[in-house]
């Protein structure tokens, strides 16, 4: 088995809920960071996309530009890098020693926030854990996210989604035992 669980799919087929199943089993602390998209349009009919530090409850989340990695609707976006290479590689920088590093989701916002994607890049070089959501867009970052060779890639679908967390379960509990 590879050092790192990456899981790859398209936008809404449930990358973020098996991670979350798979970190119900998990007994080390979680670091690293979630994004999450807002469900609901701004006035220009954009969406707005946060990132927050992974071990930060859902009601104890706040949405200010300082966690604002960008903005998108159908056609395009806005992304905000300095975010990402602030905010982002602090929480991936900062993961507790002996814990897993969650990086939900890697995706097309990134691709001018360097200094974030060299610090993604060390984390899946480095011994700890990384559990990670990622887009299958064709980016030079997410491809080399992709196919790095300490990370064992997961494609996830509609099909197999319920059955891949029986399939990533010894993963979580080999980091446990670690």
């Amino acid at each position: 088995m590879k050092r790192h669980l990456l899981i790859c799919g398209e936008r809404g087929v449930g990358k973020s809920t098996l991670i979350r199943r798979l970190l119900e089993k998990n007994t080390r602390e979680v670091g690293g960071f979630v994004t999450k998209r807002l469900p609901i349009a701004d006035k220009n009919g954009f969406f707005l996309i946060y990132l927050y530090p992974a071990s930060q409850k859902e009601d104890e989340r706040h949405n200010e530009a300082a966690n604002l990695v960008g903005t998108c609707d159908s056609r395009s976006s806005i992304r905000h890098p300095e975010v990402f290479d602030g905010l982002g590689t602090q929480l991936i920088k900062s993961a507790p020693s002996g814990g897993i590093i969650l990086m939900d989701e890697l995706g097309f916002l990134e691709n001018d926030a360097k200094v974030f994607q060299s610090a993604v890049l060390c984390a899946l070089d480095g011994d700890t854990p990384v559990l990670a959501a990622v887009k299958p867009k064709d980016t030079p970052f997410l491809r080399a996210v992709r196919g790095h060779e300490n990370a064992e890639l997961v494609f996830i679908d509609e099909q197999n989604r319920d059955a891949l967390l029986e399939k990533l379960l010894p993963h979580i509990l080999r980091w446990n035992e670690a």
